[in-house]
Parts: structure tokens; sequence; C-alpha cells
């Protein structure tokens, strides 16, 4: 697992097999978190990360739950997602590991991360 915390994520793509349902050991996790998924929040009662997202308008922020859905389609690894008119959160846990954090997870966000920033979304994702 230590090869795992030099791992790009962003340019992974899922696995679906059993090692992709084994819980990331707490050092790698937290590894790829700080190095390549900063904004993400880890909650370990949950097993889960998220992002809030925010944008200026309604039509912004469904161009971004689009967006999401189709990184999640092709990955095959689906986010949980609360859409409000400015804002998305999105949560990411395997619910096949037993709402775990697992590498699907951290490569859908990076994934998501990756998503062009340069106003498709509104003037930039807001903070």
């Amino acid at each position: 697992m230590e090869q795992l915390a030099s791992v790009q994520l962003s340019k992974q793509e899922c696995v679906h097999n059993d090692d992709s349902k084994k819980p990331l050991g707490d050092d790698t996790r937290d590894t790829l978190l700080k190095e390549q998924l900063p904004e993400w929040n880890y909650d370990a009662d949950k097993g889960e990360v998220s992002r809030k997202f925010k944008f200026k308008n309604y039509y912004h922020t469904m161009a971004f739950v689009n967006a999401v859905a189709w990184i999640a389609n092709k990955q095959a690894h689906h986010p949980d997602l609360e859409v409000s008119y400015g804002h998305c959160l999105v949560r990411y846990t395997t619910h096949d590991a037993g709402n775990s954090l697992c590498l699907n997870d951290l490569i859908c966000a990076a994934h998501i991360d990756a998503l062009d920033n340069n106003g498709s979304f509104g003037p930039n994702f807001q903070d």
C-alpha cells in the first residue's frame, strides 16, 4: 500500500475487483488526501470523504452535477450528491467495503477536482 501514496490519482481509472474493496490504510489515506485532495474532508465516523462545491447560480450547479454524473458512470463508482441552488456536496465511500474509504473513492474525487475550472461552471469554483 505504501506505493499508493505516490500514485497520481487523477490519472488512474477505477478497478472493480476484490482489491478495490480494501480500505486504505490510515497513512496512505492521509498522505493522498493531504498531497492530492486538500479540499476534501475525511470523516472517520462515516468512512467517507466530502467536498462542497459552490457556484454562482443553479444552472452552473447543474452543469457541474452532470459532469460528476458522467465521471461516475465512466468510472462505475457513484457518489452521494446533495444539490442546492448554488452548491453541491459530493460524498464518496465504498458501500461494498462496509462504508470504508477505498482507492476508487479518491480516484473519483481527483477526477472531479480535475474538471476544467476556467469558467465552465461559473467564474470558477467559488470558496
